[in-house]
């Protein structure tokens, strides 16, 4: 059996030294380096040709949609937002403390408020969301409304996968955002707004302006001006 022996060498637990520990914590390190070189220039090149993560635009819009063609491939996990959880028994402190009954609110007398309404509708990238909704916070827009829509102009439309399959599209992926002013000046709206939105490209969406008869807070029966102010009390 003596001749089966490959090496004599002893390890550092059977009293022969820490020479055996050495060369094998030496391989270990050279393993380590080699992966980190080799893979640290794969992934250099393959960020130089194609990128190594979806764009900012990819990210809102999700993987699914743009990758795929898919609205999301999680339809039985949707979340649930808060207002829906309220909607289902859940009560909010700001809305109990400032309630208003029933009689109070509900009649409507006057559809005429005396002062200007307009609606303001935007529709852009959704990319450029939350640069617009953080423009629209410094005016003192006090509410909008936000959807997804599909469309096109003359861009006509793009080209999508469908699981990994090209396939031609009529429709891009938009947001629609409404919003009622009275206070705000419309001029000064849409100059914000297309300061957001511009980058002299095709896609970078339109606004839409409209006279508004009335508005009226449910909660409370404000109508027109007041009925946009957020007010508490």
């Amino acid at each position: 059996m003596g001749d089966d022996i490959i090496s004599d060498a002893v390890g550092l637990f059977y009293g022969g030294g820490a020479g055996l520990l050495g060369v094998q914590a030496l391989g270990v390190l050279a393993i380590a380096a080699w992966t980190a070189v080799t893979m640290s220039l794969a992934f250099f090149l393959v960020n130089k040709a194609h990128g190594l993560r979806a764009s900012a635009e990819d990210e809102i819009l999700g993987l699914d949609s743009t990758e795929h063609g898919l609205a999301s491939s999680y339809a039985d996990f949707l979340p649930v937002s808060n207002s829906d959880l309220h909607a289902l028994g859940g009560k909010s402190e700001k809305a109990s403390a400032i309630a208003v009954s029933k009689e109070a609110a509900v009649p409507v007398t006057n559809l005429s408020s005396g002062k200007k309404l307009t609606k303001v509708t935007i529709i852009t990238r959704a990319i450029k969301f939350l640069e617009l909704k953080d423009a629209l916070d410094k005016l003192g827009i006090t509410g909008l409304t936000l959807t997804r829509v599909m469309g096109y102009g003359t861009q006509w439309g793009h080209q999508e996968k469908y699981r990994g399959v090209p396939i031609k599209s009529t429709l891009l992926p938009k947001i629609k955002v409404d919003i009622v002013i009275s206070k705000v000046p419309v001029d000064l709206l849409v100059k914000t707004v297309k300061d957001v939105l511009y980058t002299g490209r095709i896609g970078d969406g339109k606004i839409f302006v409209y006279d508004v008869e009335n508005v009226i807070r449910v909660r409370t029966g404000e109508q027109g001006y007041d009925a946009l102010q957020d007010t508490v009390g």
